[in-house]
């Protein structure tokens, strides 16, 4: 009888291993993003960047996959004015912009998407 416990057991902790792994073959490999499907990337229509005019970047904190990357590049990309490219090992982020920006505007895109602005530079 307690080797066919022994047996059910072992099957079932396989079971969940073969489903976590087919999981993450699906929905891809990531802190923020392993029990459903990515975000869809906002894709950026105006893509001649001599067409815009400033360029930042923001150094935040709080990015750890690709998953995170995308979800703050959408949030700076879904206006159309705006490209932005996330670098999740350097924490940052570069923000070309057809007009200017502010520090303010900055910081509430990146906390509405929930990371935290540390600083930035124009160049």
């Amino acid at each position: 009888m307690a080797n066919i416990i022994t047996v059910m057991i072992l099957i079932l902790i396989i079971s969940f291993a073969v489903y976590g792994i087919v999981d993450r073959i699906r929905f891809g490999s990531s802190c923020c993003g392993t029990k459903n499907a990515g975000e869809k990337k906002v894709k950026v229509e105006d893509k001649n960047k001599d067409h815009y005019q400033f360029k930042y970047i923001l150094s935040v904190e709080g990015m750890h996959c690709s998953n995170c990357a995308r979800h703050i590049e959408n949030a700076f990309n879904k206006t159309g004015e705006r490209w932005a490219s996330a670098n999740v090992e350097k924490k940052e982020v570069i923000l070309l912009s057809k007009h200017e920006e502010t520090e303010e505007d900055l910081r509430r895109i990146t906390s509405s998407a929930g990371y935290t602005f540390i600083s930035y530079s124009k160049q």
